[in-house]
C-alpha cells in the first residue's frame, strides 16, 4: 500500500528519548539496520538526524552505533565525521583496529567495541585473511581485533550485527550469507565480553547466554510479529555481572491478523491498526479489500483461509527452501565448466550480487 510509518517511528523515537532521560542512560546502543535499505528516503534520513540531535541536546547519553546488513556502510560511516569522540562511536565500515569508546563509572572503565556489519569478501581484504568464508569467520576476526584494543581491567561491551545460533528469526530478516552458506554465528565467539548487544533479529531475545541479547526492532515490520511486545533493553553493568530489563514501547498503531467471514470482519470495531485479513469465506469476493478499508483504513493484506488448506493450488516450488543466488551461480558454473568455482571467482560473483541488491533497494 505504500503506507508511511513516519508517525509511528516518531512516536517510538520520542519514547526512547523519554527513557534515556528518565533512566539517566549513559550510552545508547544502536546495533545496525538503522534504515531498511541502502538508499532510504530523505524523510527517513531527516527524521533520524533530528532524533540524534535530540539525544545530543536533551540527554547525557553517549551513542554507539553500527551499520547492519540493510544499511549502506558508507552512509552510516559518514555520520561519524562530526561526532564528538568522547561521546560517540559510529562505525559504518569494519576496521582492522577496532578502537573502542572507553567510558568510566564507579567501578572503573567500560570499553565499547562497535563491530560494523561486513561481508566475507570485504573482511578477507581488510584482515588479509583468505580463510574468512562465513559470517562467523568475519565476527571472529573483528572480535580478535577489538579484544586487542580493550584496556587492561576494563569491562567489555561488544556491539555486533549477526545471526547468532539459536536466535528466533522472522520473515522480515534478510539473509546475511554471501559466500558459502553457513549463516549463523556461535555465541562462543563473544567469549570474554561482559555484555553483547546484537542487531539483526526483530524479536527481543537472549541467545546462548543471559548477557548476549537482541533488543529487537522498535516496531513490528511483519504480520509474523503480531502480538510481540517491542521494547528497549536497559542494562545496568556492575563490577561483576549485569542486570537486564526492558522498557516496553507504546506503538501508535499495532500489527494484527483478523480471521473470520467477510461479514464478521466488516462488523468489527473500526481500527487504525495495520490489519491482515484472513477470510473464511469459501467463494471469492469482489474487491473485498476496498470495502474492508472503510472499517480498517490501514488494512495491508488479505488472504483466504482455504488457500492454506489447498497445497495443490500453490505455484510449483512453493514451500521449498529458496536457493541462495550465490549457490545457483556456483552450480551453473560447475555444470558449464566442469569444476567448482574458486574463492576468488565466488568473491567476484558475490560482489556483483551485492551491487545488484543495493540497486534494487533504491527507491
Amino acid at each position: 500500500m505504500g503506507l508511511s510509518l513516519e508517525d509511528d517511528h516518531e512516536a517510538v523515537l520520542g519514547q526512547i528519548i523519554e527513557t534515556l532521560v528518565a533512566e539517566a542512560v549513559d550510552v545508547l546502543v544502536i546495533a545496525g539496520d538503522v534504515f531498511d535499505r541502502a538508499s532510504p528516503p530523505n524523510s527517513a534520513i531527516r527524521q533520524f538526524n533530528r532524533f540524534l540531535k535530540r539525544v545530543a541536546e536533551e540527554t547525557e547519553a553517549a551513542v554507539v552505533m553500527i551499520s547492519g546488513n540493510h544499511d549502506s556502510g558508507d552512509r552510516i560511516e559518514a555520520m561519524s565525521v562530526f561526532s564528538t569522540p568522547s561521546r560517540a562511536l559510529v562505525r559504518g565500515i569494519a576496521d582492522a583496529v577496532e578502537a573502542p569508546l572507553v567510558m568510566r563509572d564507579a567501578h572503573g572503565e567500560v570499553a565499547f567495541s562497535a563491530l560494523a556489519f561486513s561481508y566475507e569478501y570485504a573482511a578477507r581484504e581488510l584482515f588479509g585473511d583468505e580463510s574468512i568464508s562465513t559470517p562467523a569467520d568475519v565476527i571472529a576476526a573483528q572480535i580478535a581485533a577489538a579484544r586487542a584494543q580493550v584496556p587492561a581491567g576494563a569491562r567489555w561491551v561488544v556491539v555486533a550485527h549477526a545471526f547468532v545460533a539459536g536466535g528466533a528469526v522472522g520473515e522480515a530478516e534478510r539473509a546475511l550469507t554471501r559466500v558459502g552458506g553457513i549463516e549463523t554465528v556461535p555465541a562462543e565467539v563473544f567469549a570474554g565480553a561482559d555484555y553483547v548487544s546484537l542487531g539483526h533479529l526483530h524479536k527481543p531475545q537472549e541467545v546462548g547466554a543471559h548477557h548476549i541479547r537482541y533488543s529487537g526492532a522498535p516496531l513490528a515490520f511483519g504480520f509474523d510479529e503480531a502480538g510481540q511486545e517491542k521494547s528497549m533493553t536497559i542494562v545496568d553493568l556492575h563490577a561483576q555481572g549485569s542486570d537486564i530489563r526492558t522498557v516496553p514501547f507504546r506503538p501508535l498503531r499495532r500489527v494484527r491478523s483478523l480471521t473470520g467471514s467477510f461479514a464478521e470482519l466488516l462488523a468489527g470495531s473500526p481500527s487504525e491498526d495495520f490489519i491482515q485479513a484472513i477470510l473464511n469465506d469459501e467463494t471469492p469476493l469482489i474487491d473485498p479489500m476496498k470495502r474492508l478499508r472503510a472499517v480498517y483504513p490501514n488494512a495491508c493484506h488479505l488472504t483466504y483461509a482455504r488457500q492454506a488448506r489447498a497445497p495443490e493450488s500453490r505455484a510449483p516450488g512453493a514451500g521449498r527452501a529458496a536457493i541462495p543466488p550465490i549457490d545457483m551461480v556456483g552450480d551453473f558454473l560447475k555444470v558449464m565448466r566442469g569444476r567448482v568455482p574458486d574463492a576468488t571467482e565466488l568473491a567476484l560473483v558475490a560482489n556483483r550480487l551485492h551491487t545488484t541488491q543495493v540497486a534494487e533497494d533504491q527507491p
